[in-house]
Formats: C-alpha cells, sequence, structure tokens
C-alpha cells in the first residue's frame, strides 16, 4: 500500500478505535521505516534493523508501535497488522500460538476488553 495522508488518518483511526476497545493507551505509531530509524536506538533496540521485515513491531516499553503500510498489500491485511500489534499491547504476556490469534479474531470480530484488576 501506498501512504497518503487519507490512508494515514484511517490507519490513525482504527488504532484509536482498537485501543479504547481493547482499554489500553494508545500507542505513538510509525509508518515507515525511515520513522522507525529516526528514532532513539534505545526505544527501537532489538528490532530497529529488521523491522522492514515485518508486517509490524510492537515496542512494548514504550507505547510504540510499527505499521509497515508499504508492505502491507490490502485493507484486510493493514487491519489484521492493526489488530494483531494492539493485542501484543494489551496482552503482553502471550506468545504468538493458538491463544494470541483467537484474541485477534476475537479483536476483530469486535470484542471489548476490560481494563487490568489490580489485585487487593
Amino acid at each position: 500500500m501506498k501512504i497518503d495522508p487519507d490512508l494515514k488518518l484511517r490507519i490513525l483511526e482504527k488504532v484509536g478505535i482498537y485501543s479504547s476497545r481493547f482499554s489500553i493507551p494508545e500507542p505513538q505509531v510509525l509508518l515507515t521505516t525511515r520513522e522507525v530509524l529516526e528514532m532513539p536506538k534505545e526505544i527501537t533496540t532489538g528490532r530497529r534493523t529488521s523491522a522492514h521485515k515485518y508486517y509490524g513491531v510492537s515496542y512494548l516499553q514504550h507505547n510504540l508501535v510499527f505499521i509497515n503500510v508499504r508492505k502491507i498489500p490490502d485493507e484486510k491485511t493493514l487491519e489484521n497488522t492493526i489488530v494483531h500489534e494492539l493485542i501484543h499491547m494489551r496482552f503482553p504476556y502471550i506468545s504468538h500460538g493458538k491463544r494470541f490469534n483467537k484474541l485477534v479474531r476475537r479483536g476483530l470480530g469486535g470484542k471489548t476488553f476490560t481494563p487490568y484488576q489490580k489485585r487487593k
């Protein structure tokens, strides 16, 4: 896909909607590998120069998400990638696998996740 102001706005709107549904703070969104490389190295460490290989990357400690728009082929994959990365933010303790994929499907289906409850 090619980034234009309309696509950027649609992505930011989707990130805002899903962040709200998932009860997480809205992350900062990067849309190009140049933006990733312009970030301080300590923020993007570990997935700095390899980010271009993926549809998306979550930088959990810094509430930052990279959506690799140029690599994404269509709107459906774009939405799936946004939800995928935000599920990483909402459930940082769950690795890829059946449970993770189920959460992504539920998120795409409109599921709302309540905020974490602090234990007393």
